[in-house]
């Protein structure tokens, strides 16, 4: 099964294809984690991302395509893949298009309230990256981290300024690509307030596994 996964920031998209690579037996392929695999590996793809990430320019959509082209040559894509942030312009989605056919693309829909809820409370530990969130995953002590025991601190990209500046940025750029593949018939809609598991289970029964 070929499937791409859109949703804005703090959809928790990451968190359900992790759980559904295991249901559906097939790798979920993020392009963050394909840029920073070539990039740790020195591939020639890799050393073009690096150099064009440090001039602070966009890695263009022929870079990307590359990249998501070679990763779903390998053998362990032969059976399925799941896609999360490709494509995200309609070049892309064409490019996909050429490459494998796509059986369905999961749009999981949040509501402003709740992504800024979501994502302002987390917090992070510096010197390990441990995650925490004030809700839902709190420390044992507020504010500080269980095993150094640090104080925790609150990313920039996490403030709620920034945070909508994410999600205008997201729409204005995803908005024609869950037109695109409406047209298609190929968009589910699928609500992502609930928690993972939940939401996990709305997944496996709107693809009738």
């Amino acid at each position: 099964m070929n499937l791409v996964f859109l949703g804005p920031p703090g959809a928790g998209k990451g968190t359900i294809a992790s759980e559904a690579k295991s249901t559906f037996d097939i790798p979920h392929i993020s392009t963050g984690d394909l840029f920073r695999s070539n990039i740790k590996g020195g591939t020639e793809l890799g050393k073009q991302v690096q150099a064009i990430l440090a001039s602070g320019d966009l890695v263009p959509d022929s870079v990307t395509i590359a990249m998501v082209e070679q990763r779903l040559g390998e053998a362990d894509a032969q059976k399925g893949f799941i896609l999360d942030g490709f494509p995200r312009t309609i070049a892309q989605a064409d490019a996909l298009e050429g490459m494998r056919k796509v059986d369905a693309v999961i749009n999981f829909v949040l509501d402003r309230e709740q992504i800024v809820a979501r994502l302002s409370g987390r917090r992070v530990c510096k010197s390990t990256g441990r995650t925490y969130h004030v809700l839902y995953n709190p420390p044992k002590v507020e504010g500080i981290d269980d095993e150094t025991g640090e104080a925790l601190i609150q990313r920039e990209d996490d403030k709620p300024e920034a945070i909508l500046n994410r999600l205008n940025v997201y729409e204005a750029q995803t908005e024609p690509l869950i037109a695109y593949y409406r047209a298609k018939n190929l968009l589910i809609d699928i609500d992502a307030s609930p928690s993972p598991e939940v939401v996990l289970a709305s997944l496996v029964k709107a693809l009738g596994k």
